[in-house]
């Protein structure tokens, strides 16, 4: 997957520091004063220069501790020396690489202590600069969640950038989505829920919970890992950018990320918003469901891009089922589908203004992932077929008239019982209208239920 232009970083760098107090750039300035004290602060950032020199004999030292969110949890993050990480990693051999992409390669290593870490060695000649080292380190030390990953320390010993992470044992969401070996399984139905609402909840803490807000900017597959019970934790916080406050109704920045996840207004205008990491999340979200990539070069001209293939289907509910990952070989509850479909719908608006707030989407997914999937109960409402084309009569609401009437399944061999086909058709399009609309207003008020009594905000709301 490639990215946009952040090889200007440095241009970015240096565009944020002027006019700053004591060089101080929007991103890293503002970072700075989040920390407790002004103390913290400038221990905080001496990582550009720090030479990971030991105090008093020790290899590796913890720094000054902050406060998180105004609160008073202090954290501490540990400083090593090149030495320490070298032998950590077996002096970054072959068979301890876990990965490797545009800022550096990641290694599983082995601290002193027993501790099992993952690596990130910096590419000097890379994408990413000092600035998004600190910028990095300073959003990882002062913000914790269970859905965050947790930054143990970092290396800054001469012109080396290493970073030290929690290892987490099932690597990114990307390896379990896209070109699965034979021999490996695929995530069912509960397992992609379940990751989709806890990535969203990582988001919702850096949107609503972390003041002031922080926009991720770079929410995609390859940055959801997985750990234990695939838990997942976001990461990789280098691109990440203070968010908009006060009246501010967004922050103007180079257009960083990658392509395909990019909302379109910020690619277009460099106009930033939590709105923005929402409809990355859409984006991923439509990974889960399809089992596609954001941009598959390789699939036919109209597919290449997922968004651009899945507009149009989003429009008609017949082709719903078929947009369902083959890999999960029908394996999936038809109703759940729909809801699914729809929250990815919404997040994906080209309009960020008409995009869902992330905490209303923590909702909706948490409730979709509440709703277990068990195969074996459920053999009769999975497969290719939709519930178009049961057999059976439905009842619906006119909406015209608000009368009731019934009208047969559109299936290809149903009578014409209604006479003319032009008078079938329109029942029809009465039929997809109204089951689309019972769809969303069903999901919304299994929302609305599980929000009573918490901070106002749904998707009807007119404060966007």
């Amino acid at each position: 997957m490639s990215c946009l232009p952040c090889c200007g970083s440095r241009e970015e760098e240096e565009e944020e520091t002027k006019g700053g107090s004591g060089g101080g750039g929007k991103g890293g300035g503002d970072l700075k004063k989040e920390a407790s004290g002004d103390a913290s602060s400038r221990r905080v950032s001496r990582i550009g220069s720090d030479k990971s020199k030991s105090r008093g004999g020790s290899d590796s030292n913890k720094e000054g501790s902050v406060r998180k969110d105004g609160s008073n949890t202090h954290i501490a993050a540990q400083t090593f020396t090149f030495r320490e990480l070298a032998a950590a990693t077996k002096n970054f051999r072959e068979d301890c690489l876990l990965g490797e992409g545009g800022f550096g390669r990641v290694y599983k290593g082995h601290l002193e202590n027993g501790q099992v870490v993952a690596v990130k060695q910096l590419d000097r000649n890379g994408l990413q600069g000092n600035r998004e080292f600190l910028v990095e380190v300073l959003m990882l030390s002062l913000l914790h969640h269970p859905n965050l990953v947790n930054l143990i320390g970092y290396c800054a010993d001469g012109d080396q950038r290493l970073l030290v992470y929690e290892f987490m044992p099932l690597g990114s969401l990307e390896g379990h989505l896209h070109d699965v070996p034979p021999d490996k399984e695929p995530l069912d139905w509960n397992t992609r829920m379940k990751i989709a609402a806890g990535a969203a909840k990582g988001l919702e803490y850096l949107h609503d919970k972390a003041n002031p807000p922080v926009i991720y900017r770079d929410f995609k597959s390859s940055n959801i890992l997985l750990g234990e019970g695939y838990h997942p934790k976001l990461s990789d916080f280098g691109l990440a950018k203070l968010g908009p406050v006060g009246d501010k109704t967004h922050v103007s920045t180079r257009v960083m990320g990658t392509y395909g996840y990019c909302a379109p207004e910020y690619a277009m205008t460099g106009q930033l918003t939590v709105k923005s990491d929402v409809y990355s999340f859409g984006v991923v979200f439509l990974e889960l469901i399809t089992g596609r990539k954001a941009i598959d070069n390789t699939r036919p001209t109209g597919e290449q891009n997922l968004v651009a293939w899945a507009r149009p289907l989003f429009k008609d509910r017949r082709k719903f089922a078929k947009m369902a990952d083959p890999l999960l070989q029908g394996h999936f509850p038809m109703r759940g589908l729909y809801q699914a479909l729809a929250v990815a719908a919404m997040c994906l608006q080209e309009q960020a203004a008409t995009r869902p707030l992330i905490g209303d989407v923590v909702t909706a997914l948490s409730y979709l992932a509440s709703q277990t999937y068990d195969p074996n109960a459920h053999n009769n409402r999975t497969g290719p077929s939709t519930p178009r084309a049961r057999s059976h009569h439905r009842t619906i609401s006119g909406q015209s008239d608000n009368s009731h009437y019934t009208v047969n399944s559109p299936s290809q061999n149903s009578p014409d019982v209604r006479g003319s086909p032009l008078r079938m058709e329109r029942a029809r399009d009465a039929t997809r209208n109204v089951n689309r609309q019972r769809t969303l207003a069903e999901t919304k008020e299994n929302w609305r239920e599980r929000k009573r009594g918490s901070a106002p905000g749904s998707f009807d709301s007119t404060d966007e």
